[in-house]
């Protein structure tokens, strides 16, 4: 929390000396001090002064993903929060609403947006996609049919690409803690 209260200060603080504060800056700063992430998730500024561009980690402790860390960069626009934050997988998993390319399929990040969505949502929103992969709004149509068809081969191939295995000629990042 501390962290937190240090990073809301340099970006009040640079915006002192730039002159002024825009609506998306104030609101994704009130989003930043009200975050109460879980001992499974991580956030992290690459720059303190920025607080629109972040990296979450999201470490399951539960479900076919358990055991494995998953690294998203959030951006955040200038529009926020009349559009949600742009987010992307950083690692490539074999993922029903993750492509391999790290696109995030979240209901919450697109259509169903709404201004008074906050950074708290977005996230806990990534992490239920951990603990309840949706096959019936997929990125990966084959891991989708996997999850739906044969549930037990479907944690075979999740187990095997979080160990940075091969399925089906694609080679997948090994997102296992040691």
């Amino acid at each position: 929390m501390r962290k937190i209260w240090e990073l809301k200060k340099k970006m009040a603080e640079k915006e002192r000396l730039s002159g002024g504060v825009n609506a998306s800056q104030i609101r994704i700063q009130k989003d930043v001090t009200e975050l109460e992430l879980p001992s499974t998730m991580k956030a992290e500024w690459p720059n303190p002064a920025d607080l629109s561009d972040l990296v979450l980690y999201i470490a399951p402790d539960e479900g076919f993903y358990k055991g494995g860390v998953f690294k998203f960069s959030v951006k955040i626009g200038a529009n926020y929060p009349h559009e949600p934050p742009k987010v992307k997988c950083l690692n490539k998993i074999y993922h029903p609403n993750i492509d391999t390319s790290g696109n995030v399929c979240l209901n919450i990040l697109r259509q169903e947006w709404n201004p008074v969505l906050n950074l708290n949502s977005v996230f806990v929103g990534l992490q239920f996609l951990f603990l309840a992969p949706n096959p019936d709004d997929p990125l990966n149509k084959d891991a989708a049919f996997d999850l739906k068809s044969t549930p037990a081969d479907f944690a075979h191939r999740v187990s095997s690409s979080m160990n940075g295995g091969r399925i089906g000629g694609a080679v997948y990042d090994n997102v296992l803690t040691h």
